[in-house]
Parts: structure tokens; C-alpha cells; sequence
């Protein structure tokens, strides 16, 4: 029997050359491609990271909303715009004394009762009041004061609305100055027809419906002009107004037109404030309350100026014996 030789174990074949290289380069492949791919992320997360916070920046100058202006900011223009509240004229700082007057039937029963007060009466009138701002701060001091409103316009339009929640206000009227810079919108000029001054009249009868009182903004030249107070105080008899004179001129013919056509006609008798100062505004004060004790009534004009407003707060010690009242508590001519 004859012996098989062992078998010998057959040897793997190693891989050749060319499959080594394929799989390098498949390795390689997939390197490149995740590479690129990194790469291609990183580039667009930087570009969204500075592009966002641009866009982010931008948007609030881009997009137009409406701005809320503050009614503190109005106010500050419209004093930066007037400089004054008035046309202040040498006859503000004039006082005038009156006769005393005694009630007449044209008075309401109301006001005929209150009279038989010994005591005089102080009206205290704040001219161009236009905004709510200027309501509240009038409204700190602890006793009777009138406000005058001016008609509304683009820079005050809420100034008839607010009036409404006033238990009792005047329209202060825009009249022509001889010389003032800032004029209102529709102020009254010597020119104007009957026409033109009776619609006016109307229109602010409309906005102020529970007005019955008014008193002249600036005009110096037009209460001068007898041609215009007679058209005025025609159409202010028609619509059963009360005049107050401010008297910015010392030749103002207000008194014989309202006389002429039974108008109730009043008369201001000290201005408060031409001059911002504390003691000054103090000493005009003083002087009202002085004609309210010879004649027994007086009336004081002074305007929503901080000073004022501070000056009349603190000097209600000084109205001890007088009477505060509202205008159409007050005797007319």
C-alpha cells in the first residue's frame, strides 16, 4: 500500500496591486466629498450669520410706522414756534380800572344771587390752551380758573374736544395783530367780509358747542377797525356770545360795538405774565386783587407758562376775602 504525501495548505492570494489602489482611491473619493461638504456648510452658516444681524439693523429704518409724538414734545414746539404766547404789545403791561357795574337784567337769576356777596370778585382767565397737558397742569391749582381755548389746527387738532370735559371755557379768537410773526390758521383780518366772519363764528359754535364766552388772541389791528367789530359783534349777537376785550391795543372799539348791538361785554384788567419772572407775575397778582377791592370784581389774563401756573399755586393766600369765580359769574356791560 502505497502512502499518500500530506497536503500541503494552499496559501490566500494577497490582494494585487490594482485592488489596493482602488480602495485608496475610494478612500481618497469619500475624503474629498466630505471634505467639500464641510466645507460648503461653513460657508453658507458664515454668510446667514452676517447677513441676519444686517437685515436685523435695517429693518426699523426701512419700515415706516407712525410716531407717537408725546404731547410734551408738542407743547415744547409750539412754545419754540411762538416764542411768546401773545402779541405782546405795550398796552399789556397797562392796568385798567373800572367803574363798579351793577347787575343788569341780561344777567342769569343764578348770577344776580351769587352778587349779593359782599365780597369781590377775581376772574383768573389762561389763554391759548390746546392740549390735555397743559388741562391737567391748569387743573393742580386749588381754585376757579378760566380757560380759553384756541381753535384747533394742525398742530393743536384736539383743542375742541378737549374743551368738552370743562365745566365752563371761552374760545380765545384769533383776531389780525399789527405785528405778529405767528399767526394761527383762520385768524380774523380786517378784510373779511360779513360773510367770511359770521361762517367763522358759526363753524367755532360748532366745535365749542357749550361755549358762550370768548376773548380776542392777538388782535391789536382788527379790535381797532370799527368796520370788522361791527361785522364781529353782529355775528356774535347772532350766536349769543359774551365778549371779553384783552385789550392788546389801547384803541380798541370793542365796548361801543357791543353796546351797539346789546353784546354782554367784558374787559381785562391786568395781564400776568409779559414778563416770566416769579416776583414779577406775584406783583400784576397783587394788582388785580387791589382793582378787585376798589371796583369790587377784576379780571387777570395770563397764559399756561410753568411760572404762571407755579405762581398761581402758591399764591392762594393771597386771595383770602375774594371771591374766584368763572367770567359768567362776573357783572357785564
Amino acid at each position: 500500500m502505497t502512502k499518500r504525501k500530506p497536503r500541503t495548505p494552499k496559501r490566500k492570494s494577497k490582494p494585487n496591486s490594482i485592488q489596493k489602489l482602488k480602495r485608496i482611491n475610494y478612500i481618497l473619493l469619500f475624503l474629498v466629498i466630505a471634505l467639500s461638504s464641510t466645507l460648503i456648510t461653513y460657508y453658507f452658516l458664515q454668510k446667514n450669520s452676517t447677513t441676519i444681524p444686517t437685515k436685523v439693523i435695517a429693518t426699523p429704518t426701512v419700515k415706516k410706522e407712525p410716531i407717537k409724538t408725546p404731547e410734551i414734545k408738542i407743547e415744547q414746539k409750539i412754545i419754540e414756534a411762538k416764542k411768546n404766547f401773545e402779541e405782546y404789545t405795550e398796552e399789556l403791561e397797562k392796568e385798567y380800572i373800572h367803574e363798579v357795574i351793577e347787575p343788569k337784567e341780561q344777567l342769569e337769576p343764578k348770577v344776580i344771587e351769587e352778587k349779593k356777596s359782599t365780597r369781590p370778585k377775581l376772574a383768573i382767565v389762561i389763554d391759548d390752551v390746546t392740549l390735555q397737558s397743559q388741562v391737567d397742569k391748569i387743573n393742580t391749582i386749588d381754585y376757579t380758573v378760566n380757560m380759553s381755548f384756541l381753535p384747533p389746527t394742525k398742530l393743536h387738532p384736539n383743542s375742541a374736544k378737549i374743551a368738552q370735559n370743562i365745566p365752563f371755557y371761552l374760545i380765545h379768537f384769533p383776531m389780525e395783530a399789527t405785528s405778529f410773526k405767528y399767526e394761527e390758521a383762520n385768524t380774523l383780518h380786517i378784510k373779511d367780509s360779513y360773510e367770511k366772519i359770521e361762517s367763522t363764528v358759526k363753524h367755532l359754535k360748532t366745535l365749542y358747542p357749550n361755549a358762550t364766552y370768548t376773548n380776542n388772541h392777538t388782535g391789536s389791528k382788527f379790535t381797532a377797525d370799527p368796520d370788522s367789530m361791527d361785522k364781529l359783534f353782529r355775528a356774535l349777537k347772532k350766536y349769543n356770545f359774551t365778549f371779553l376785550d384783552s385789550r392788546t391795543t389801547s384803541k380798541t372799539v370793542a365796548k361801543e360795538y357791543a353796546v351797539k348791538y346789546g353784546v354782554p361785554f367784558l374787559g381785562r384788567n391786568i395781564f400776568l405774565d409779559n414778563n416770566l419772572e416769579y416776583d414779577y407775575i406775584v406783583s400784576q397778582l397783587q394788582k388785580a386783587i387791589k382793582i378787585a377791592h376798589k371796583t369790587g370784581y377784576a379780571i387777570a389774563i395770563g397764559h399756561p407758562h410753568d411760572i404762571t401756573i407755579k405762581v398761581l399755586r402758591e399764591a392762594k393766600p393771597l386771595l383770602d376775602g375774594l371771591d374766584i369765580v368763572y367770567l359768567n359769574e362776573m357783572p357785564t356791560q
